[in-house]
Parts: structure tokens; C-alpha cells; sequence
């Protein structure tokens, strides 16, 4: 199968773990693959982008997504997850009332970024909470050996973020966007800027100097880069 991620629309990253770079915000979800499930870590800005993940994976896989983890409770990495029926949905513990009651401000903000009334309200209104909260780290065994490890290590960029590691040769650190490549990291009004170094610090511990950390948004980069990014935000902010 890793010899074709690239045929589908994939960017191969190790051995059973992929990612796409969405259009116009340049958002990342990425893809990891198990013998018995698969796993989408985030789903994209409206039920259009979810549609086309959900197709682009089943095409390559010849299955469904089983998991969902959701890396942080912004529009452009959420919206599209009602797409998935019957996936597991994972998220930092707290997320699930935090979208229940915050679903107007979800699709104030689709808008105001440019997503149309219609597509914003159309997501919205199937919005899928997480059923399972991580508070700390929670292991998924995708089948055949790959696990996943999914770790509630902010807050930072917001007040909810969840980051995922896959063992490998290299290991493959899945930041959502604690960490962003393609620009300076966006601090909005939900984000806990005094806790987002600590949260950069987990980040590398979970991950080793050997990992791949893939950003939210942007190309992959390595651990000098998270830790000169972890230094630029305390010292922008004022924290240790």
C-alpha cells in the first residue's frame, strides 16, 4: 500500500502514515494505517472537505476510517468530521462541551475566513462532538502492531489540544497547530499563551529528537525547529 499514498492524493511520511495539505489554509490531516482500522487526525473546514478526505482514504485503503482525533477545536480542522459516520471520535478532554455550546461561534468564524454561509451552516448543523475524551494519553491499537498514541498537551494555541505520536523508524509527532511551518504561529483569542512553551516542551518529550513533527499548517520540520519555535513564542509572550 505505501507505494501508493502519492497515486491517491497522499504524502507519504513512514511506513502506513500519510498527510494531505488542504487548499487555502493550507491545513494538514493526516492519515495513519492499522490491519484492522485507520485513523484521520483532524477532517477539514466544511463537510465538502470531509466528503473528499473520506473518498481519497477509501480509495487508497479499500476501507473506512474507524478513528477520528481531532487536534483542537478550530473550524478549519473540525468541520468536516460528520462526513465519517460510524468513526470513533477522539478529542483533549473537554472539547466535546466546548463544541456543543460553541457551534455559533464555529460557524462565525468558517465565515469571517472565508468559508460560504452556506457550507458553514451546512457543517454546523451535523457537527460531531468527540465520544472519547483524552485527559493525559489514550493508546489506539489500529491492528497488526501500529498503535497510536494520542496526548492532551495544551492547552497553548488553544485551550484543548490533542497531539498524536506513531512509533516508527522515525516516529511520526502529529502537532495540529501548537506547531505551524508556513507561518508565524496565530494566537486568537482562545489561546493560553502563558501555557503554549510548556505545551511545546511535552510535545518534544513525547516525540525524541528523531521525529517528524508535522505542523497544523505548513512542511514538516524536526525538533530544532519546534524548540527554536517554543523559544520564539516565550520570548513573544513574555514566558518562560
Amino acid at each position: 500500500m505505501d507505494a501508493t499514498w502519492e497515486e491517491f492524493g497522499w504524502e507519504r511520511l513512514g511506513d502506513g502514515v500519510g498527510r494531505r495539505r488542504l487548499p487555502r489554509w493550507d491545513a494538514t490531516v493526516a492519515l495513519v494505517v492499522g490491519a484492522d482500522g485507520a485513523l484521520l487526525f483532524d477532517t477539514g473546514s466544511t463537510l465538502r472537505e470531509g466528503v473528499e478526505l473520506r473518498t481519497r482514504a477509501e480509495r487508497l485503503l479499500g476501507r473506512r476510517v474507524t478513528h477520528i482525533a481531532l487536534s483542537h477545536p478550530h473550524f478549519d480542522h473540525v468541520l468536516g468530521t460528520a462526513a465519517f459516520a460510524g468513526a470513533r471520535v477522539y478529542g483533549a478532554s473537554g472539547l466535546t462541551e466546548l463544541l456543543r455550546a460553541g457551534a455559533d461561534d464555529l460557524h462565525r468564524s468558517a465565515v469571517a475566513h472565508g468559508v460560504s454561509e452556506q457550507d458553514a451552516a451546512e457543517a454546523v448543523d451535523v457537527l460531531v462532538a468527540p465520544h472519547h475524551q483524552v485527559c493525559g494519553e489514550w493508546t489506539i491499537d489500529l491492528g497488526g502492531g501500529r498503535e497510536v498514541l494520542l496526548a492532551d498537551v495544551g492547552p497553548g494555541h488553544s485551550g484543548h489540544d490533542l497531539a498524536a505520536l506513531v512509533p516508527g523508524s522515525p516516529a511520526v509527532a502529529l502537532c495540529g497547530d501548537l506547531v505551524e511551518e508556513s507561518g508565524e504561529p496565530q494566537a486568537g483569542s482562545d489561546a493560553v499563551v502563558p501555557r503554549w512553551p510548556a505545551a511545546l516542551d511535552r510535545l518534544l518529550a513525547l516525540g525524541g529528537e528523531d521525529a517528524l513533527y508535522v505542523p497544523g499548517h505548513g512542511a514538516v520540520v524536526d525538533a530544532a525547529f519546534v524548540r527554536a519555535q517554543r523559544d520564539a513564542l516565550a520570548a513573544r509572550f513574555g514566558v518562560s
